[in-house]
């Protein structure tokens, strides 16, 4: 019996078919030796910075033959659990405003002091909704859209300066979402993604190559929420009455 080959369809050849393992292996490869560079690099950082402030009698690499990666790791997260631990009590609760009074009468201190704090309070409590929701905007002009997250309702003087309700987006910066711009937009230019902020992240450390799929109902999906030619009829409408 011969077998039927198909009209049309070329045969891949063997150097294609090294060259289709070699990327599947990149593909594979690729995630997991960057995991694990950076979380050695992590590690040999913080062992670094702890195991010189552990005294030489009860450093256990002196009386070990070799070198254990990850006793500074474990030293760091012992200590703070000891801290956070100590500070629920009366006598840490006492030091902890003693400290504050103090750093409260330094000039340049109390301001950086007062800024981080307010930053990790935001962040770590846990009825905060600070970076809970993925959004869509148009920056940096109508037409072109943005992902960013929302980080809370604007107060204080930025809000009262205007009629509208704000909110405040921060928009990140791609691949690096660390840095980005804040920006404060009326509640009404911000649509809502069903994404959540670890896709949204994804999707912006990885510059639209990873997206994330649409989880809306199909009949959701058929239509469009944002109108855009409507935005863009607007738009030219103001700049010619204008």
């Amino acid at each position: 019996m011969t077998k039927d080959k198909t009209p049309g369809v070329a045969r891949p050849t063997v150097f294609g078919r090294l060259r289709t393992y070699m990327f599947a292996g990149i593909l594979v490869t690729t995630p997991i030796g960057i995991t694990l560079y950076l979380t050695w690099v992590i590690i040999h950082f913080i062992d670094n910075q702890v195991m010189p402030l552990i005294p030489r009698q009860y450093n256990p690499e002196n009386f070990l033959p070799f070198s254990v990666p990850g006793i500074g790791l474990i030293v760091m997260l012992v200590t703070l659990t000891l801290i956070g631990w100590l500070t629920a009590g009366f006598l840490g609760r006492w030091m902890i405003r003693f400290s504050e009074h103090l750093l409260a009468r330094m000039p340049v201190v109390r301001n950086v002091y007062s800024a981080i704090k307010q930053i990790m309070e935001t962040v770590m409590a846990q009825q905060s909704n600070a970076f809970r929701e993925v959004v869509l905007i148009e920056y940096p002009r109508r037409g072109i859209w943005a992902v960013g997250f929302l980080t809370g309702g604007t107060v204080g003087e930025v809000q009262h300066a205007t009629d509208d309700t704000m909110v405040n987006v921060f928009l990140p910066t791609t691949p690096n979402p660390t840095s980005g711009f804040l920006l404060f937009l009326p509640n009404r230019d911000v649509y809502r993604l069903s994404m959540t902020v670890e896709e949204g992240i994804k999707m912006v450390i990885s510059a639209g190559i990873v997206t994330p799929p649409d989880r809306r109902p199909k009949e959701e999906q058929a239509r469009p929420v944002i109108h855009v030619e409507n935005a863009q009829e607007e738009t030219n409408r103001m700049e010619t009455t204008g």
